[in-house]
């Protein structure tokens, strides 16, 4: 990960928080030749034990076999990014840069059994599907349906063990600057530079 010191955010509650905001993961692995990636939704738990991510993959994929082999992991978290022109600064003759946040949790990965699995995937789909109305919910579901679905695939759990976080929202530059650029990309038609601006407004 790309490190200034100024861009580490210092405050691990903004740093959870951002990763509970965007919980939808690229989580990497190693199968000991190649690296291998998939992106999937989580929960985060944070308790007495620390920070856990917990979701489920595929079997029969290469990540599933990767992990199976190489408990190391690391989930990245990522979040809206945007082109800054340095031609809003007061001195525009200089390289213009991206602001972005992202947030590195290295750990371990534990692949699970069928009836933790089955947990897994009954409190994902409770928490985006109302149990007592939606006709989606996990309770409404054939048992054989969910059965013979269970096989494909495997719940996980990670206990994270490192955390690396960037927010990268021109601390380095005078108050003045920030001031440019947060009007200018306030003013964009692109959500993303709408987003970081609002970022740029919290962090000031």
């Amino acid at each position: 990960m790309y490190k200034v010191p100024y861009f580490e955010e210092k405050d691990a509650d903004k740093v959870l928080a951002f990763m509970q905001a965007h919980s939808f993961i690229t989580l990497i692995g190693y199968d000991n030749v190649y690296p291998v990636a998939t992106q999937i939704p989580v929960h985060i738990y944070k308790d007495e034990q620390g920070i856990r991510l917990v979701g489920h993959i595929m079997k029969k994929t290469d990540h599933y076999e990767a992990y199976a082999k190489n408990e190391n992991v690391l989930a990245l978290f990522t979040g809206a990014h945007t082109y800054i022109s340095a031609s809003v600064y007061e001195n525009p003759a200089v390289a213009s840069t991206w602001n972005y946040i992202s947030v590195q949790a290295k750990g371990k990965i534990r692949l699970m059994d069928k009836d933790e699995t089955r947990k897994v995937i009954e409190n994902l789909t409770n928490s985006y599907e109302n149990p007592s109305t939606s006709p989606a919910a996990f309770h409404k579901m054939d048992e054989e349906y969910i059965e013979r679905n269970l096989k494909a695939i495997s719940g996980f759990e990670i206990l994270v063990e490192e955390i690396n976080s960037l927010f990268k929202l021109s601390q380095n530059h005078s108050a003045v600057n920030q001031a440019k650029i947060i009007e200018h990309l306030s003013e964009s038609n692109d959500q993303n530079a709408i987003i970081v601006a609002q970022q740029m407004k919290a962090n000031c």
